[in-house]
Parts: C-alpha cells; structure tokens; sequence
C-alpha cells in the first residue's frame, strides 16, 4: 500500500510540474492568439477585410483538426486606431487573457506602442499589417513580418513614374512614424534618379483640412502624387484634390488595396495607382489563389487583396506553429519561424532566420480600373 501512495503522489507531483511548466496561452486543445486593431474608427472597413481573410483560413485549418490535436481561437480586442488603446489591449491580451502570442497589429504607431511589452513579457508578434522599416531593422527578436517594407512600395512608384516620362513627382503624407517612413523611403528614390520634388506636403493624421492640403498639393503642379496615408484620409484627400481640379496621377500604397477604399472612392478612384503585397486575390494560376478562393467562399470573406493580406498572415503563423511541434513554447516558436528559409506558400515567398524577420518582398503595381476593379 506505501508503494502504491508514494507512485501515486509522484504521479500527481508530475502532473502538477508539467501544468506548471505549460507555456501561457497552450492548453491540450487550444492555442490562444491575440489580436489588437482597429474595428472601428478610419479604418474599420478595411480591417474586417482583412480578418475574413484571417477568419477563413484559420476556419479551415481548425476544421481539419487544428495544429497538432490544437484548436486555434484568436481573442480580438478593438483599438479604434488608436496607439495608445493599442498598447492597452497588447496588455491586457499578454496579462489577463494569457494570448500565446500577438497578431496581425494594425498601423505603425499603434505596432510601435506594443513593442516594449513584447520583450517585457516575451511574446511573439506575427505579422504587423505596417511596412514600415523600424519593424526590420534592427531586427526584433519577438517580431516576424509578413508584408513587404512601405520604402519598397513607395520606390517601385518613384521608378515607375521615372520610367515612363513622369519626373515631376510629389509626395503627401500623415504626419506620424507612418508618413516619415514613406519619406524616407520617396527621398532616397528621388535622390537614386537625380530628380527634385515639386512638393512634399504632410497633413495631420487626426481632423486634417482636407481643402487646405489639396489646395497646397495643387498649386504645386507635380505631374504625379504618391499618398502616404491611412484609407479614410486617403479617400478624402483624393476627392478633395479631383474636386478643386487636380489632374495628376495619384499613386497609394498597399495599405488602401481593400475593396472598400475602392467602393468609397467612387469616379475619383478611376486610374488612381495602388501598389500591393501578395499576388492578386482573384489569381487562380496559383496555388494560394485556388486556397484563397476556396477558403473565402466557404465562409463568406471578400475576394479582395485585404482579405488576401490577411489568409497570407494566417498561413504563416500557422506554418511557424506547425514547425515549433506539439511541445510549444515561445522560444520554440520564433526558432521555428526563423528556420522558413524561402519557403513558398503558393506564390508568395517568405524568408526569415536569425538575423531576417522580414518576410516577403513582393511588391506590384496596380491600376483602379473603371469597373471598380484592380487592373494588373
């Protein structure tokens, strides 16, 4: 009977060790991911693009049994666009909800106010929706992006202008960390070609005077404006400009690729440039496009390149889970997703290791069409 106790009790404390040891976040059945962005506010219609995207691949994967015997359940706080209710969710995600790690964060001040709870309490953050430069280098430990940079964009548009005759190219954009990355990204393009800005203009990223800026951007004359900016104020902008009688050719980025900017935009959307980071969501000769379409029909997301940000983001978090095996822990994990060594989700290549957190450089320019759709 005492030996039958003494293997029940190291039974019980071995149990009790292997609970206490569990990384936060992992159960036998689930893996808890956080989410903070921006349900609401300026950029809430293009936000519930991109987490149907999300919803619809981590659907499927879950349908199918999950990763390793585990459920994916993502926990989605709404931070209205705003940086410091984002830090605030981040927190209450890492602290009171016990997340695994964070995902998919939206808009460059807002991602820079989580960072210093990341190393804090260890925690991962996978795939930022921002391209901006200071999430690649130097190169975070807890940070894997997806996207491409936002000075990549904002180059391939300077040397497309550049190529076809247009020398005379403006830039306008936010003033917030978003914005400078984009001008930074616009000055070193500029300065490869040899070419001067007619204007650089920046407007307010809250309540901006749509009028006064386009009136400014006008009386500028630059043959072509890339707009640096988040969807709303984008949409604004560009109307503004349309309406006072600016002609020139307008170019954003990848930011305002949803589906709703375009149906927001309306007549003044018609031969405004946008440029994109994943292949065309409608593109079939791909495999991630059959999955795209797929999966989006299955559970009613839009077809749309937002939606497209957002099943590619999933992809990839689930791939790093899969490579970190049933035994998860955090450190596992961002050894996982460091050993993605060119690895093809379909037409999409993702890169990263040690020293690389990058990801994709994809980087393509379309044309709003008169149809309303992208045009290749």
């Amino acid at each position: 009977m005492n030996r039958l106790m003494t293997k029940l009790v190291g039974v019980l404390l071995l149990a009790m060790s292997v609970g206490a040891a569990a990384e936060e976040g992992v159960s036998d059945g689930a893996i808890v991911i956080g989410q903070t962005i921006g349900l609401t506010g300026i950029i809430a219609a293009p936000v519930k693009e991109m987490n149907e995207g999300v919803n619809a691949y981590l659907a499927t994967v879950n349908q199918q049994g999950g990763v390793h015997g585990r459920k994916i359940e993502l926990r989605v706080l709404d931070d209205k666009f705003d940086p410091k209710l984002a830090a605030a969710n981040a927190e209450t995600l890492i602290k009171n909800e016990h997340v695994f790690a964070l995902f998919q964060s939206r808009g460059t001040p807002h991602t820079e106010a989580i960072l210093p709870l990341l190393d804090q309490n260890k925690v991962p953050l996978i795939a930022p929706s921002t391209g901006a430069a200071i999430f690649h280098t130097p190169v975070n430990h807890w940070v894997f992006n997806v996207r491409a940079k936002y000075q990549d964009e904002v180059i391939r548009g300077v040397e497309h202008f550049a190529t076809v005759g247009v020398d005379r190219i403006g830039l306008l954009y936010v003033d917030d960390s978003f914005g400078k990355d984009g001008l930074e990204g616009y000055e070193k393009a500029m300065a490869a070609r040899k070419l001067t800005s007619p204007a650089i203009v920046k407007f307010a990223r809250v309540n901006p005077d749509y009028d006064a800026t386009a009136a400014q951007v006008i009386k500028a004359q630059p043959n072509a404006l890339i707009i640096v900016s988040s969807s709303k104020n984008t949409i604004d902008i560009i109307k503004a400009i349309r309406k006072n009688g600016g002609a020139m050719q307008i170019m954003t980025l990848s930011n305002n690729s949803s589906q709703s900017f375009v149906k927001d935009l309306g007549p003044a959307g018609v031969g405004v440039i946008v440029s994109q980071i994943t292949p065309a969501p409608h593109l079939l000769s791909t495999k991630l496009g059959q999955e795209f379409k797929a999966a989006a029909k299955a559970n009613n997301a839009t077809l749309s390149y937002a939606a497209m940000e957002g099943f590619v983001n999933a992809k990839v978090l689930v791939e790093g889970l899969r490579r970190a095996g049933r035994n998860l822990n955090r450190e596992g994990f961002v050894r996982a997703m460091e050993s993605m060594q060119r690895t093809d989700f379909g037409g999409l290549m993702v890169t990263y290791g040690p020293d690389d957190h990058t990801g994709s450089e994809f980087v393509e320019l379309t044309m709003i069409g008169k149809d309303g759709k992208f045009v290749r």
